[in-house]
């Protein structure tokens, strides 16, 4: 099955994306697009799938993404 999935990013000063990819998302992952870390937040089927492809709209919201050098510290405090 293909998953033909519409990216909405929440809040973002990013546009989302339309990707063509093998799993279905679900809410609660992590997601890149582009160079943004997102969560989703809300799946919806737009259509019935028609043959090997499903249609797929995700709402999703900005991620805070920490930079290596500091999970490097915070993981050799504890």
């Amino acid at each position: 099955m293909i998953y033909k999935v519409s990216y909405v990013i929440i809040g973002g000063h990013r546009r989302g994306a339309v990707i063509n990819q093998e799993y279905a998302p679900e809410v609660g992952a992590h997601v890149e697009l582009g160079d943004q870390l997102c969560e989703i937040v809300e799946v919806q089927e737009l259509v019935p799938p028609m043959g090997d492809f499903a249609y797929l709209h995700v709402t999703c919201r900005p991620v805070m993404q920490v930079p290596a050098a500091e999970q490097d510290k915070e993981s050799g405090s504890q």
